[in-house]
């Protein structure tokens, strides 16, 4: 069943939006929480982590302050990355109005979450159809540096203009699929008819600044590839320059071939990679890659300071990338991801300019003459890798996929006639 209706849409350029760079808890929680401080109408959320601690609170106060004022709130979590939230965390949520729904739960197995492989791991903000946020920040404390050398450094953008009509749409057209009892084509056009006076269509929105944009999402039905296709648009034309700050870092066959494409030609080609990551096997995924792109001229950093948690990426001096997908196979085959595109020059370079702080002060370069291995296990290494890569994404298709599945938080049958889902009886 098709359930993406607005996806047309959504591969338009849409022009006339402004992006701000957001780096890191620090730059976003306060921007997302002053944002859903001032909202009139409607906040819609989706996050794949949601923590209890001290930033995850921060959140459910100030969604709790939109309800009891009369803002419709929606928070999506995903029921993989966020299981251990409390019943009071929960119920406090519902009672004030929030519509709280869990992607794909499941219960533990033996302790075992079973849900890894169907993950809801988009990032999004919107409110009031006027001003979105989309990166790769979950809301825990680990994204602030007082937290320690475990901090994540990270970004995300801060939107406004007619590109955020879009995201708007995506989000509703998401929570009506991903509902069962309006699961039917008949249940997502009532949604959409119930919800008339939130919509906005792109060319109804007043111009925000100058940057060209696209709201880019990867599913498991119609847009499977559409994150990975645009990244490879991007490398195949670029000139002068192609930086990738990723925090899980093995993609596929065709995308290491147009980056050593790349940088024979010409182009200054750097990887920003994990140093010091939150799983070692990241770090050894990743290096499993690098005498196959150091020796065709690509450049390679390790960010050293603290996890590298970031999914940005720029091309020459105009194109751009924010959001949630890093280039391995979780997210290019399996994950639900969202992106946008930015072609803004002002952008690219303050994005730059971030990004050439970290390899310069934060990060350690990696060199062919340190990557000290006998030439017979390079050879059996790089047999192996290569021939994984150039299956992918053929075995990546075997993986168990999904359709999204949405549930409430809690029973609906407990509770109050205030915070029904909606479409049940009680509105």
């Amino acid at each position: 069943m098709n359930t993406h209706h607005p996806s047309h849409e959504r591969r338009r350029w849409t022009g006339g939006n402004h992006f701000e760079l957001l780096e890191n808890g620090e730059g976003f929680f306060p921007a997302v929480f002053d944002a859903i401080n001032r909202a009139r109408r409607e906040v819609i959320v989706e996050t794949f982590i949601l923590f209890e601690d001290k930033v995850g609170l921060a959140l459910h106060d100030a969604l709790m302050d939109a309800a009891k004022r009369g803002v419709q709130v929606h928070l999506t979590i995903d029921g993989y990355g966020s299981p251990d939230l409390s019943e009071q965390f929960i119920g406090s949520l519902c009672a004030a109005g929030v519509q709280v729904h869990v992607f794909d739960p499941a219960p533990r197995i033996f302790g075992w979450r079973p849900n890894v492989l169907r993950r809801m791991h988009r990032k999004i903000v919107v409110v009031d159809a006027e001003r979105a946020f989309v990166g790769g920040i979950n809301y825990s404390a680990d994204h602030l540096a007082d937290f320690g050398p475990e901090a994540k450094q990270d970004y995300s953008v801060a939107v406004r203009g007619p590109v955020v009509a879009q995201i708007h749409r995506f989000c509703h057209a998401a929570l009506a699929a991903g509902h069962s009892d309006r699961g039917s084509i008949g249940g997502i056009r009532e949604w959409f008819r119930n919800r008339a006076p939130l919509r906005r269509r792109p060319d109804d929105m007043p111009a925000a600044g100058d940057a060209q944009a696209l709201f880019v999402t990867r599913d498991n039905h119609n847009h499977q590839s559409d994150i990975e296709h645009h990244y490879l648009q991007a490398v195949r034309g670029a000139r002068q320059r192609v930086v990738i700050a990723n925090a899980y870092f093995f993609p596929g066959y065709r995308f290491i071939r147009e980056l050593r494409r790349a940088a024979r030609r010409g182009v200054d080609v750097r990887l920003i990679l994990q140093g010091e990551p939150d799983m070692p096997i990241v770090k050894t995924a990743a290096s499993l890659l690098y005498h196959h792109l150091t020796k065709a001229g690509v450049r390679i950093y390790e960010y050293c300071e603290r996890p590298l948690h970031g999914k940005v990426a720029l091309v020459d001096g105009e194109w751009s990338t924010v959001g949630s997908s890093n280039l391995d196979p979780l997210s290019l085959s399996l994950n639900l991801e969202a992106n946008v595109i930015i072609r803004d020059r002002a952008f690219n370079q303050t994005l730059h300019e971030r990004l050439e702080h970290l390899m310069c002060n934060c990060c350690k370069q990696v060199r062919v003459d340190e990557l000290a291995e006998s030439s017979t296990w390079r050879l059996v290494r790089s047999y192996f890798v290569f021939h994984v890569l150039r299956m992918y994404p053929s075995w990546a298709r075997l993986l168990p996929r999904h359709s999204p599945r949405l549930a409430p938080a809690v029973d609906p049958r407990e509770l109050t006639p205030a915070c029904a889902l909606p479409g049940k009886d009680a509105r």
